[in-house]
């Protein structure tokens, strides 16, 4: 008992001592408390009865709310199924808002499109309790956790979804359960084209869209509002194209392992702009047909200035085809540019086998009067008196000397109904037969011919034949 006493004692003393500490520790350190109290007060503001800074409201923003997968009991359901698994198939609709179509190319036979495409469905996993009946609106973060369409492009050769500056994905969902997914897709597609007709050519392209998964028993896929269903912006524009019109269906297609699968189609018209290749392959084409005309017009005898032009426009001729077929892809049937770059091609290289045919008459000609001034030599056993004067029916009217017969072989002839005619020695051989009586002239009598008939003809014939070819052609393709 007196040892409970001591002890009871004792904890009195320690308290008053620790208690007189405290209040000497306050008077030598006035400011410490003030300093502790700021520090372990929230935010180190001093708690002054009446200061405005604490009544403020309090931040709402900042309030613990209900995360929206726990509203939307994301937790609760199995999202790798589909919605009313072991039901009906799944509506899904589909409208598209076609942004741009960046390129189109005839040698890989494709073409890069940028659309928004947008999905509608309904789960009713993914209703929630509203009462203003708003939607709520999330990026792709939550669609990576929920039930989406496996949509995929039919016959893409390269696609991605933008992710600047960050996924073009959203995600709508309502009250009632309905969703609404958009992203942003840019695509690269096959597209068969015909080029038979090329550069006057149509040609219709499409986008193929279809589940991947899911044949038609579990999802249907249908255009939302139909042909509305597909837009366009108005500032699409091409530079080798028109586009005539866009319109969607929808078809069924089949697979031998897995079944039907719904299709949707987008189908675009495009008209090729011919004006570029009139400029760089039409009109140069057609000039070198016409260059090579103006040999015609070339004496016969300035070979230097006829063959060169002949084999200069032959080969501009090959280099326009060469470039043409560079650009192109290499298919086993003949364009219409082809047609029209080889007939010009042909007309260019007869004019050069015509002027050949005329060089080589001319030169035949020229040895039969060389055999015929030889005989005549031989049967006369003089030089060829000169013949100006003499008035005798189909005699020659001009002068000549045995150095015009040794040098040209030809006589000028005055120009009869404005075109100046060449006769052999024949007509010649003839009179002075007809005045010694040589019966044996009968034998050259049929040796006449014209040198520059040739040419003469050829000044029609290909002008026409090519202004008729041009007829035929663009009547066929325009």
């Amino acid at each position: 008992m007196h040892t409970d006493v001591v002890l009871f004692s004792v904890l009195l003393w320690m308290v008053e001592v620790s208690g007189h500490k405290r209040t000497r520790g306050q008077s030598l350190h006035p400011y410490r408390h003030i300093r502790l109290t700021q520090e372990m007060s929230p935010l180190g503001l001093s708690h002054k009865t009446g200061s405005p800074i604490f009544k403020r409201s309090p931040d709402i923003t900042k309030a613990r709310a209900t995360k929206s997968e726990q509203l939307l009991r994301i937790d609760d359901h199995d999202f790798t199924m589909r919605p009313g698994f072991g039901g009906p198939a799944v509506p899904v609709g589909v409208d598209v808002q076609v942004e741009s179509l960046d390129a189109i190319s005839e040698v890989d036979m494709d073409f890069t499109m940028t659309l928004y495409l947008r999905h509608y469905w309904k789960d009713d996993r993914l209703s929630f309790k509203s009462n203003t009946n708003q939607s709520m609106t999330f990026d792709g973060r939550l669609v990576k956790k929920i039930w989406v369409p496996d949509m995929f492009f039919v016959h893409s050769k390269k696609s991605f979804t933008h992710d600047t500056t960050t996924d073009n994905v959203m995600l709508r969902v309502y009250p009632d359960g309905k969703v609404l997914y958009s992203l942003r897709v840019t695509v690269t597609a096959m597209c068969s084209m015909d080029l038979s007709r090329f550069p006057l050519d149509t040609q219709t392209c499409s986008l193929e869209i279809e589940s991947y998964a899911y044949t038609d028993d579990d999802l249907m896929l249908y255009w939302k509002e139909g042909n509305r269903s597909l837009n366009t912006d108005e500032r699409i524009s091409l530079s080798q194209f028109l586009i005539q019109e866009f319109h969607t269906t929808t078809k069924l297609a089949f697979y031998s392992s897995t079944g039907w699968y719904n299709r949707l189609y987008i189908n675009f018209t495009l008209r090729r702009h011919i004006f570029f290749f009139l400029l760089q392959t039409y009109f140069p084409a057609t000039l070198m047909v016409m260059l090579s005309w103006v040999s015609f017009w070339i004496d016969r005898r300035a070979v230097p200035a006829r063959v060169p032009l002949g084999i200069t426009t032959v080969l501009t001729m090959s280099t326009i085809i060469t470039g043409v077929n560079a650009s192109m892809p290499r298919v086993s049937y003949i364009k219409a540019v082809d047609v029209y770059l080889w007939i010009s091609f042909v007309f260019v290289f007869l004019s050069v086998i015509e002027y050949a045919a005329v060089n080589y008459l001319s030169t035949l000609q020229e040895r039969k009067e060389r055999k015929l001034r030889e005989k005549l030599k031989r049967e006369n056993k003089e030089v060829l008196p000169c013949t100006c004067g003499i008035a005798h029916p189909g005699m020659m009217s001009d002068c000549y000397s045995e150095v015009d017969v040794n040098t040209t072989g030809n006589y000028g002839m005055p120009e009869e109904n404005g075109m100046r005619r060449e006769r052999m020695l024949v007509e010649l051989a003839m009179e002075t037969d007809q005045m010694t009586g040589h019966v044996g002239s009968r034998a050259y009598s049929s040796i006449w011919i014209d040198t520059h008939a040739i040419d003469k003809y050829s000044r029609v014939i290909f002008p026409g034949s090519y202004i008729l070819f041009n007829i035929i052609y663009w009547s066929i393709y325009s």
